[in-house]
C-alpha cells in the first residue's frame, strides 16, 4: 500500500527545499518526521505538513480497504521536489535602473509505502 500527498506553489525554492527532503527520502515516517521537526531549514515546515498529509492518506486508504495499519511500518519510499511558476519582481535601484527579482516557488511531492509494496515493484 502506498499513499501521496504533495502541496503547490510554496513560496520556498525548490533548491532550498530539495535539501531538506533529501533529509528524509528513504527513511522511516516517524523518524522522518522527528528529523524535520528540529530541522533548522525553513521548508522544513511545508516538508513536514506535506509528510503528515500522506500518513493521514494511507490510514484512509487502510481503513477504506479494510487492512490492518501499522503507522510504524511506513517509509518515505519517494520524495521530490519541482520547480513551480517564478514571480518576477523588480527592486528600484540607482540612477532609474531597476534589477529583478525572482521568487520562486515549489511543488512539494511525498509517497510514503509500507515495505510489502516496495517488494511488489
Amino acid at each position: 500500500m502506498e499513499a501521496k500527498a504533495s502541496a503547490r506553489y510554496i513560496r520556498v525554492t525548490p533548491m532550498k527545499a530539495r535539501r531538506v527532503v533529501n533529509l528524509i527520502r528513504g527513511q522511516q515516517a516517524n523518524e522522518a518526521l522527528a528529523i524535520l521537526k528540529f530541522a533548522p531549514q525553513g521548508a522544513s515546515e511545508p516538508v513536514f505538513k506535506v509528510l503528515q498529509s500522506a500518513v493521514a492518506n494511507a490510514r484512509q486508504l487502510a481503513d477504506r480497504d479494510g487492512l490492518p495499519f501499522k503507522e510504524e511500518e511506513l517509509v518515505v519510499s519517494e520524495a521530490f521536489v519541482d520547480e513551480g511558476p517564478t514571480m518576477k519582481r523588480f527592486q528600484p535601484r540607482a540612477q532609474g535602473r531597476a534589477y529583478r527579482i525572482n521568487k520562486r516557488t515549489s511543488h512539494i511531492t511525498v509517497i510514503v509505502a509500507s515495505p510489502d509494496s516496495e517488494e511488489v515493484r
